[in-house]
């Protein structure tokens, strides 16, 4: 090899490595401060922003997608995943399954979707004003739940008025590909709800959006 030829390939390695040198140091620091489903607070460069899946803030940084516990965020082409006050911990990383159950209403304007408690079928109401899943004894004693074993004696509040019940926590609460796992629940003395109520201890987990009458339920990642 000719020192010509030599010396322009040591210029050219110079280069490339002056080139690589200088995208490292300008890569931007990027923190995790708080997650939320679809959502995140991130801190690049000392600027705090609030991202959306999607969406790319300061430097170029892009949200990809988030949960409660995780981020993965792409920086300069390159997706990691992230958690809060954390930094990078995995170059590669699928971003986390987003699960969703439309259910459309019924004619009465109710929305009511099949699932199951602890593997055993069940029709659900969907009531955003109810704090938990709410059932009747005679439903749980279908479904082979002890409440009164299990159960912590409690008075709630219905429609009707005060009402006894039993505070538990359901091992599983399924709708469509979503399943959650320790959900709290009360069953009522008597005949209670005539439908089991999906109640906020298990949508509350989750992401509820309207399109048109249709509502929707997004569940991202494990839950």
């Amino acid at each position: 090899m000719s020192l010509g030829r030599r010396g322009r390939l040591l210029a050219c390695g110079l280069a490339v490595a002056g080139a690589l040198a200088w995208q490292a140091a300008a890569a931007p620091q990027v923190r995790v401060l708080a997650l939320f489903p679809g959502k995140a607070l991130v801190e690049v460069d000392g600027e705090r922003r609030l991202l959306r899946a999607g969406e790319t803030g300061p430097g170029g940084v892009r949200l990809v997608a988030a949960d409660a516990r995780r981020a993965v965020i792409e920086v300069g082409g390159r997706r990691a995943e992230y958690t809060v006050g954390g930094g990078p911990v995995g170059a590669r990383y699928a971003p986390p399954r987003e699960v969703e159950v439309r259910i459309a209403p019924d004619a009465r304007g109710m929305y009511r979707v099949p699932g199951t408690i602890n593997g055993q079928p069940v029709d659900f109401l969907v009531d955003t004003g109810a704090t938990f899943v709410s059932l009747a004894g005679a439903q749980a004693r279908a479904l082979g739940i002890l409440y009164r074993a299990v159960g912590d004696p409690v008075v709630v509040r219905t429609a009707s008025g005060l009402a006894r019940a039993w505070r538990l926590k359901l091992d599983e609460v399924q709708v469509g590909g979503i399943r959650l796992r320790s959900v709290d629940a009360v069953v009522l003395e008597g005949q209670g709800p005539a439908h089991v109520l999906l109640g906020n201890s298990f949508l509350s987990r989750l992401h509820l959006e309207r399109e048109g009458p249709v509502l929707v339920l997004r569940m991202t990642g494990a839950r």
